[in-house]
């Protein structure tokens, strides 16, 4: 019985290409510096499943920064800003695209279906002239065959990656991108040429728009992309990879009867449904990939249940013909439990990151081959066991107050205009209020401190007034910057949902669960495993420290409810609302606090609501109602006077901005820059906005500085949709990974741009 993994994740088990990177970027390190870290990663983690006996090990599933911008530059589809003139693409080429430059701006960067990393879509129109320009796939697969290790190179598909793209700027909204299949598709012979060549047996396309709702037209372009390229693929294992949701109906039929594929994937863990399409519709003759064990959580897998689900399967399509496999790649979970000594015992037994689900994999193509390791599952059925009964998952007060939250919608009661009003003549903000969204600079001096004072070697007043004195820098520097609203820096958060899930019960915390969330940048998320509450005040005391320094309002900062859930990995025991409901409790005692202690501005963000919408339309409305409902759970108690802000970034909200109004925030900040102000379009289409608004002016992922005749450009650009009253001018997101260098010029830009149109606006009236 054989086994296959979707794909690996790429950082390393202590971040060394995160590291390798940044040091590249900052010009620290040369290319060969990289290269080297880059190639031992690679190597170590062939070895690691040739060595678990995985028969389909994925290649090309490394990359320096994104996979799809990996197939951007094979395809040599590089907007002309970049300066390319043809040839193999370089380092100097590929993080221009990802980065921006000192003189253009990066590419747009957008979330990975409803996970939580990032993209980086690809610009197209009907001038672009492909051609084969990275042959990092054949490279790749000639290295691991080096070493001994035969490798299953993995690919974006030719159709996934068309809807994934988007019309370059001055391409007409309208233009069909599979218009360019035909295009394309001769650079992925070639590639598969070359592979064949090199004696690859097997090779694999990612086609996960299988899973969202598309129309016959869709659908057609995956017949028509397989029948190209079946004569070029002949002789070939050639396996298709769905994830993270049901295929419907349609689509299974689309994809199951495709020219020259011999062997399909399914996330059988999001996907439960797509089995019963298995059990009527598989075709005869060609390989199951069964994705059981979950590619984006870190639960250990309950083997008896799936070796269950497996050899129905195996009657189904056959004992030679069912392949074992990971729901999706494992890019979107921990490396390895290896480094988490200090981890609770009992909660490790119910874990298992990717070096786990590499064993989880096999260990169950062998029982399915009968060869079941008894102790193994012994010892995974105790773990299963203990996690259902143990005590600290329970909390019967927080689900009896969570339960008691359905009878109501929890809606403030003065309507958001009055809201403004009544918080306009507490806080006598001028026309076009200038704030940041949160963070600023994490020094390394900053987080030494932080460091230091988690491994006790420092005291707890030693880190209280090193973070005071950093507190105090910040608010100084906005107020020489003449910020109105200002924001205290968070200097003792590390990560913005982390800080908060350390002082929540029903958490708990690796040392080394990373996970890649878009280039360099890491997240460890925390692990929800029991009932949440919260045991004491979280942020009061930072947050009336900063205000103590300022007469200028101070936000107090908070993570939403939606935003801790979607970027946490989730306990699977109940259903995830249940859990945000919890949450919001727990923020909502939060807010209250804050407002008692005197801070009149609290954002509470919510960057990851859009994230968690389901991939299928049938299923946004519910998830919707009970997200939004969450996130107003926090603040419904609080008095007119007090202005709720919240910040969502790096999504498509156009398609959701009824649910945002409906949030009844009374200020959004948003992502907007970077996506070419395609949020404004949703206000030219006529959809009317009356709380206060940001859309951000400059891209904080980019260390590009813009002019104050850019940013003031982009305010125009909102003031001809959107009243002078209701905007507010800010960054797109937090600024923690940027340096001082890049931030300090940037939002003295900003503010002068502020400045300059307040001044245009007032000698217009």
């Amino acid at each position: 019985m054989a086994s296959h993994i979707v794909g690996y994740p790429r950082m390393g088990p202590k971040r060394e290409l995160k590291f390798a990177l940044e040091s590249f970027w900052d010009k620290k390190s040369s290319a060969e510096d990289l290269q080297k870290v880059a190639a031992d990663l690679r190597a170590s983690i062939w070895k690691q499943m040739a060595d678990a006996g995985t028969k389909y090990i994925p290649s090309n599933t490394f990359s320096y920064y994104d996979q799809v911008l990996d197939t951007t530059a094979m395809l040599g589809a590089v907007p002309p800003r970049y300066g390319w003139n043809g040839g193999e693409i370089e380092f100097d080429v590929y993080f221009s695209m990802a980065r921006g430059n000192a003189s253009v701006p990066a590419m747009e960067m957008t979330k990975w279906f409803d996970t939580n990393y990032h993209y980086i879509v690809p610009e197209l129109g009907p001038e672009v002239k492909f051609s084969y320009a990275s042959h990092k796939a054949v490279k790749e697969y000639q290295e691991a065959k080096a070493l001994g290790v035969d490798t299953v190179p993995v690919f974006v598909g030719p159709v996934s990656y068309l809807l994934l793209s988007k019309p370059a700027k001055g391409v007409e909204k309208s233009f069909s991108l599979l218009s360019l299949l035909d295009k394309i598709l001769p650079i992925y012979k070639e590639v598969v040429a070359e592979l064949k060549a090199a004696g690859a047996s097997s090779i694999q396309f990612d086609e996960p728009t299988l899973v969202m709702d598309l129309d016959s037209h869709k659908l057609q372009a995956f017949t028509h992309a397989y029948s190209e390229l079946e004569a070029s693929c002949s002789g070939l294992n050639v396996i298709v990879e769905t994830y993270f949701a049901d295929v419907p109906s349609e689509a299974f039929k689309t994809l199951t009867s495709l020219k020259g594929v011999t062997g399909f994937g399914f996330d059988l863990v999001r996907g439960t449904k797509t089995l019963d399409l298995i059990k009527v519709g598989f075709p005869t003759g060609k390989y199951l990939f069964a994705g059981v064990v979950d590619g984006r959580n870190i639960w250990a897998n309950d083997l008896a249940a799936s070796l269950s689900v497996l050899q129905e399967l195996e009657s189904i399509v056959g004992k030679d013909k069912l392949v074992v496999s990971t729901s999706c790649s494992l890019l979107h979970t921990a490396v390895d439990l290896i480094n988490e000594p200090k981890l609770d015992q009992e909660i490790k037994s119910w874990l298992a990151f990717a070096a786990q689900k590499i064993v989880e994999v096999n260990a169950l193509a062998k029982a399915l081959a009968g060869h079941k390791e008894e102790a193994f599952f012994s010892d995974n059925a105790s773990a299963q066991a203990s996690r259902k009964s143990s005590p600290r998952v329970t909390n019967e007060a927080v689900q009896k107050a969570a339960s008691a939250l359905k009878g109501s919608d929890h809606r403030r009661a003065t309507d958001v205009s009055a809201r403004l009003d009544a918080q306009q003549r507490k806080l006598k903000l001028p026309v076009l209020p200038t704030t940041t969204i949160g963070s600023f600079p994490q020094t390394m001096d900053l987080r030494r401190v932080r460091r230091e004072y988690k491994a006790k070697k420092i005291s707890e007043e030693d880190y209280v007034k090193a973070i005071k004195e950093e507190i105090n820098k910040v608010v100084k520097l906005q107020e020489e910057l003449d910020i109105d609203v200002l924001v205290h820096g968070e200097p003792e958060r590390n990560d913005m949902v982390e800080y908060f899930g350390e002082q929540l019960s029903g958490f708990a915390f690796t040392a080394n669960g990373w996970v890649q969330s878009y280039g360099s940048r890491c997240v460890k998320p925390p692990i929800i495993y029991g009932d949440v509450s919260r045991p004491k005040p979280m942020t009061v005391f930072w947050s009336t420290m900063a205000q103590s320094m300022t007469a200028r309002p101070m936000k107090g900062m908070l993570t939403g409810p939606v935003t801790i859930l979607n970027w946490s990995f989730v306990r699977n025991d109940q259903p995830r609302f249940e859990t945000c409901y919890q949450i919001a409790l727990a923020i909502k005692d939060e807010v209250e606090d804050l407002e008692k202690a005197g801070i009149t501005v609290i954002q509470i963000d919510e960057a990851a609501l859009r994230e968690g919408l389901p991939l299928r339309k049938s299923e946004h409305a519910f998830y919707l109602d009970w997200a939004v409902h969450s996130f107003r759970i926090t603040n419904c108690g609080v008095q007119d006077t007090t202005q709720i802000h919240t910040h969502m970034c790096y999504s498509n909200f156009n398609d959701i901005i009824h649910s945002i109004i409906d949030m009844d925030a009374d200020v959004i900040t948003i992502e907007n820059s970077r996506s070419d102000e395609k949020l404004l379009s949703v206000f030219r289409e006529g959809v009317k906005y009356g709380a206060g608004i940001g859309p951000g002016v400059y891209d904080i992922h980019s260390p590009r500085i813009p002019s104050t005749e850019e940013i003031a450009d982009r305010i125009n650009k909102m003031l001809a949709v959107l009243e002078t009253n209701i905007l507010w001018v800010n960054p797109d997101c937090g600024l923690k990974t940027r340096k001082y260098t890049e931030v300090m010029p940037a939002l003295k830009n900003m503010v002068a741009a502020a400045k300059l149109l307040r001044t245009e606006l007032a000698s217009a009236k």
